[in-house]
């Protein structure tokens, strides 16, 4: 079927890597070294169809065959670049933005008192360190296998390794704007504050705080979008949860390095996951965790430099990612051990003697917990040597 002739049109490249087809001398085609291509045979786009898909003006012929596998290979190259991955919407936002972010502590004893780290060390947070980065970055991902940075940060909150890792991501991609940091909190409940600037196409934002002490566990966020189309968010909040980072096999707070091999992904710590007595965040009882932690970011003004302290956050806002109650506390039930062996049956001749055997408690019970049974318990028996 032939194609009525049209004015020759070239392929010129816009903003974002997409192209457009325009008014311009015939496209041109890089020709491999060493091979000798005819002429290519001119594209138009075709009608009822997009500005990638074209027809063919003349028959191809074999050589006319790999010129047009060349000019596919270009076309998806030069139409896929600016696309975001995965459906991810485009931040359109012009200027760039600041925001301060705010770490609060919410591990207490009240909210998670089984196995409550009190001293060597007593419970606490690590320096927090995040970036601001683009979708072909990622610090960390439920379900995937952590970098040797994360891993060191998270076992033993060694952060050169993590950085390193983020200004290689920075250089050779482009994908990450900037790193930011804020220091530890020394106490389970506590506080601590940083800056942070995000512009449209590093509008996602990653960090992680490691849980001291801890075998390899972190709360953070992961990739948390601060743009909404064309405008920047004005705040935005969310409870964080306990993480295993996959790399060590500790149960309790207070274990020792006991390393995974072969290493396992990121998995979220439930009140029932790892389903094991002896694990630190283990309470039956609950559906679910309260959270250890919360990050408050507020967008600051562009006119003062000075840092304004972020606002607390009401309830019911339409930027608000997730808003709990407030926790409640945590029954922590008694935990006692196993009976011991029955004792020596004592008693005298011709009667029934009596013995007995003993447990003892490994958690006192708190916050209205189930409370201990008894840890001794009798019964009779027949004298084996009575007297």
């Amino acid at each position: 079927m032939g194609v009525s002739e049209a004015p020759q049109e070239s392929f010129t490249e816009q903003g974002g890597g997409r192209g457009h087809w325009g008014p311009s001398s015939e496209p041109k085609v890089p020709q491999p070294s060493r091979l000798s291509t005819p002429r290519l045979p001119r594209l138009v786009p075709a009608r009822g169809c997009s500005s990638l898909c074209f027809q063919v003006m003349e028959n191809p012929s074999p050589a006319a065959a790999l010129g047009r596998a060349l000019w596919a290979l270009l076309l998806a190259t030069l139409g896929a670049a600016g696309l975001p991955r995965g459906g991810e919407s485009v931040c359109s936002a012009r200027a760039p933005a600041k925001y301060s972010i705010t770490f609060t502590g919410k591990w207490s004893q009240t909210a998670f008192p089984k196995q409550y780290p009190m001293f060597r060390p007593p419970a606490q947070w690590s320096s927090l360190l995040g970036a601001a980065h683009s979708s072909d970055y990622s610090m960390w991902r439920k379900n995937q296998y952590v970098s040797n940075g994360l891993r060191d940060f998270a076992e033993r909150g060694e952060a050169w390794a993590l950085m390193k890792e983020i200004e290689a991501a920075g250089e050779a991609l482009q994908s990450v704007h900037a790193v930011f940091s804020a220091p530890a909190v020394p106490s389970g409940t506590g506080q601590t504050s940083a800056e942070l600037e995000v512009q449209r196409r590093h509008s996602l934002v990653s960090f992680v705080v490691r849980i001291v002490p801890s075998p390899d566990w972190f709360v953070g966020v992961d990739s948390l979008d601060l743009c909404d189309g064309d405008r920047w968010r004005e705040q935005a909040a969310l409870d964080l949860y306990p993480y295993d980072a996959g790399t060590d096999s500790g149960f309790t707070f207070s274990s020792p390095n006991f390393a995974t091999i072969p290493q396992d992904t990121v998995t979220e710590i439930t009140s029932s996951s790892p389903s094991h007595p002896a694990n630190s965040f283990y309470y039956p009882r609950l559906k679910a965790l309260p959270p250890m932690a919360r990050v408050t970011l507020v967008r600051l003004p562009q006119s003062p430099r000075a840092f304004v302290p972020p606002a607390p956050v009401p309830p019911s806002r339409d930027n608000e990612i997730v808003d709990s109650a407030s926790v409640p506390e945590t029954p922590l039930d008694c935990e006692v051990s196993l009976w011991s062996s029955w004792g020596l049956c004592g008693g005298p001749c011709g009667r029934l003697g009596a013995k007995s055997r003993t447990r003892y408690v490994r958690v006192q019970p708190a916050n209205n917990g189930s409370p201990c049974p008894e840890l001794e318990e009798e019964a009779e028996c027949v004298p084996d040597n009575c007297v």
